[in-house]
């Protein structure tokens, strides 16, 4: 790539970004040295380290390659068999300790450990991709690193234990400096020689330590003077009982020196063995350090992989320009290559044209480079061999070229240098001259280029351009968008519709009288004002259009999102269905096995009771009919409780005597006796009850004609019988009752009972004995059966019938 185009294009600010990302100074100089690569098989391989790593920062979080330093010449030293210094082999230590950190990130294990220690369950960590073999290379070395760590504690300090040498020498010296002080604290504290001092304290000169003596007592403390006070009022002796020892701890300290030396030389000779490790892991860390640079990169610029191919197409996706803020960047789309391989974009001054241009430009460089593009996921750009651009003012004073002869130079070398797979980036082509031969010159250009094949993309205000874009195949417009009533760009570039300058519209906001501007319109030509006519209106609809494709994709989404929660709401009340369906079917089930236990028990009560009619208890037999009424009764309310409440709608003349109805609130039967008052109240007889009961609570039955030994009679739908049941009755019914000293509510509820089961067995007449007495129970009887709905007629017996004792009943 010519460095003119890396240098228009800002390519080398993107490389500072990505620099402050790398740890080391090697990852920092492969950041700076990083060219855009024309083969597209090792644009992949690098796009793909690149999102690999990212990948990893997004899963495991983020790797440190903190203590990777330059250890080159350390190696090198090593080679040769040379003795490092403390702080090279630190160094060394340090970077064996990042590749031991590096690989334990590459294998996920510090986040298994980190998972471990919050009792959470491990997790499977193993990652296969384009830095799998780089971090699986890496050799810690773990025992050389220990082993200077723990002879080295800094830079000028030296472990005690590094040697048993060192160990020795220095509880010599400690010994030797404590006999020495020993002498010292003797003379400093000596009550004789406390005036003789200046201090009573021990100080050290020219490594060797003195006492302070005044100088008018110099002859009492015979010894070597190694220095004086300013003023020359105090010396500093070493006192003559001190001497040797001292001389004994330069010795020592000689000696310390030499075994440090001998630790040093034994570090680096264990080092040596190692030294290709060293050199692997430090390239390989380097490596790693550098990807990890573009991918943190990446991440913080929101940046995604773009897909490349050899075709010339770019599809851009919402890109937004690195090195413009990304909070306020407005997104655009670039498309090139498929049907168009030329571009035209018009539009006022300050409309984001040369920064679309230049976003083309640098994520093609970016993007063969290896980095990722500030854009949607499935961008796709164009490996080209040269990117060209001539962008700016470059007009040099030193060399006599004006604006527009610094732009042809430019483009001269362009049009010289292309290929069909360049790309080449106009800002105003044939500006900075007479405008019609500008415009000329321009389309002239770009139409060669494009003959040529070569993908290009232009920034004008001549409408000739417009005009040439709008009638040559393989050449589209595009604009960015201004807002004229607030006087300010909106950066959106839109294809397929040229802009407009909108000169006249600005100069009139910002005051200049419309005299002036219409004086102005006058003098263009009429073709020319036609023409941006045409483009407003194309513009127009063009906005029209997107705010209905908006507003249809609302919609659709809309739809969607009712069609999801309709399809969801069908499969739970499918699922309640179902659910609901179940529990009903379980309980008919549960119903219809206690029925048919019931009423198998019954059926062998009443055959044991028919077959032995003299054992047959009435009491025990009316019992069990309860029961069982009792047993439907609950089955009706509990299935009363789970439908709808029923009412009724009667009028009160809708009532009459004898009118069978059913009690709502009771869920029973009963025969109205005394019709409504004013008040929507009438009287109810329910069996031995009778009631005064709202009319509300009251539903009309109507009554169903049925055949009593070939006679049709009137009779409630509730006393109908089937025939199985009639023929059973039949069988077992006697036509005559007995009630012979039972009450009268006790008779007439045996009567009811017997009345049923006479319909039932197809009986017409009956005979009911209640005996002559007081007659008292014989009027309770005919009260009751006077009210009956079963009952035609009845009357009392006569001779040989049993006369007054019995009364004969006709149904």
């Amino acid at each position: 790539m010519n460095k003119r185009s890396l240098r228009i294009l800002e390519f080398n600010k993107i490389l500072s970004m990505v620099t402050e990302y790398a740890t080391s100074p090697m990852a920092k100089r492969r950041v700076d040295r990083m060219k855009p690569q024309r083969d597209i098989e090792q644009i992949r391989k690098l796009q793909e380290e690149t999102n690999d790593a990212l990948n990893r920062l997004n899963r495991h979080g983020n790797i440190s390659f903190s203590g990777l330093c330059d250890i080159g010449a350390s190696i090198k030293r090593l080679e040769v068999q040379g003795t490092l210094t403390s702080k090279e082999l630190l160094d060394i230590a340090a970077v064996l300790q990042v590749a031991k950190a590096a690989k334990q990130y590459g294998d996920g294990s510090d986040l298994t450990e980190a998972l471990a220690s919050r009792n959470q369950e491990p997790v499977s960590q193993t990652t296969f991709d384009s830095l799998t073999e780089r971090f699986n290379m890496l050799l810690p070395l773990e025992h050389i690193a220990s082993e200077i760590n723990r002879c080295i504690l800094s830079e000028n300090e030296y472990a005690d234990d590094a040697s048993s040498g060192l160990k020795n020498i220095r509880r010599e010296i400690r010994l030797t400096n404590d006999k020495l002080h020993q002498q010292l604290d003797k003379i400093i504290k000596s009550d004789a020689n406390r005036d003789q001092l200046q201090d009573s304290l021990i100080t050290m000169r020219n490594g060797r330590y003195c006492i302070p003596v005044k100088q008018e007592y110099r002859s009492k403390f015979p010894g070597m003077i190694h220095d004086q006070s300013s003023t020359g009022s105090t010396l500093f002796i070493e006192p003559m009982a001190v001497v040797n020892l001292n001389n004994q701890i330069k010795e020592l300290a000689n000696e310390e020196l030499l075994e440090i030396e001998k630790i040093l030389e034994s570090l680096s000779a264990q080092a040596a063995t190692y030294v290709s490790e060293i050199a692997y892991d430090l390239e390989l860390l380097t490596d790693l350090d550098f990807i990890f640079a573009k991918a943190k990169f990446a991440r913080a610029t929101n940046s995604t992989r773009p897909i490349f191919n050899t075709d010339g197409i770019i599809d851009i996706r919402q890109g937004r320009h690195p090195l413009l803020e990304k909070h306020t960047v407005v997104p655009v789309d670039i498309r090139l290559g498929e049907t168009y391989n030329l571009l035209i974009i018009t539009g006022p001054n300050t409309g984001g044209k040369t920064v679309s241009l230049k976003t083309l430009g640098l994520f093609s460089l970016m993007g063969q480079a290896g980095l990722h593009i500030p854009a949607m996921e499935e961008s796709r750009l164009a490996v080209f061999d040269d990117i060209f651009a001539d962008i700016g003012d470059e007009q040099s004073i030193e060399q006599n070229l004006s604006t527009f002869s610094s732009h042809m130079s430019n483009i001269v070398y362009i049009v010289q240098h292309a290929t069909p797979n360049t790309l080449c980036l106009f800002d105003e082509p044939g500006g900075g001259t007479d405008p019609v031969e500008g415009a000329a010159l321009a389309v002239s250009i770009l139409n060669y280029l494009k003959s040529m094949g070569a993908r290009c993309m232009a920034t004008t205000h001549y409408s000739e351009l417009k005009t040439y874009a709008l009638s040559t195949d393989g050449v589209e417009n595009a604009s960015c968008e201004f807002d004229v009533a607030t006087l300010r760009p909106t950066y959106r570039l839109t294809i397929g519709i040229p802009g407009k300058s909108n000169a006249f519209a600005i100069a009139s906001k910002l005051g200049l009288p419309d005299y002036i501007i219409n004086s102005a319109k006058d003098q263009i030509d009429s073709d020319a004002i036609d023409m941006e006519t045409l483009l407003a209106d194309l513009e127009a609809s063009k906005r029209s259009m997107q705010e209905d494709e908006k507003a249809i994709e609302a919609y659709k989404q809309e739809i969607e999102s009712l069609k999801e929660s309709l399809q969801k709401k069908e499969e739970n009340l499918d699922t309640k269905k179902a659910e609901i369906l179940k529990k009903a079917r379980e309980e008919a089930r549960d119903i219809i096995d206690d029925a048919k236990d019931v009423a198998d028990q019954t059926i062998r009560d009443y055959n044991k009771w028919r077959n032995n009619p003299h054992k047959a208890d009435m009491r025990t037999m009316e019992e069990q009919r309860s029961k069982l009424r009792s047993k439907i009764k609950d089955y009706e309310k509990s299935g009363a409780s789970e439908t709808k409440k029923q009412t009724s709608n009667h009028k009160a003349s809708d009532f009459h005597i004898g009118d069978t109805v059913q009690v709502l609130s009771m869920g029973t039967r009963g025969t109205i006796t005394k019709l409504p008052d004013n008040k929507g109240i009438a009287g109810v007889q329910m069996g031995i009850l009778n009631s005064m009961l709202p009319i509300s609570d009251l539903l009309i039955i109507p009554e169903s004609t049925v055949s009593v030994n070939g006679t049709k009679q009137k009779y409630s739908g509730k006393h109908a019988g089937g025939d199985h049941t009639s023929v059973s009755k039949s069988m077992t019914f006697s036509p005559e009752l007995n009630v012979m000293g039972k009450t009268v509510d006790e008779a007439c509820f045996e009567i009811d009972k017997y009345l049923d089961d006479a319909v039932l067995a197809h009986i017409s007449r009956v005979t009911i004995i209640h005996g002559k007495g007081t007659g008292a129970l014989r009027k309770g009887i005919w009260q009751y059966l006077k009210k009956h709905p079963l009952v035609q007629s009845y009357r009392s017996g006569e001779f040989g019938e049993g006369e007054y004792g019995v009364t004969i009943v006709e149904l």
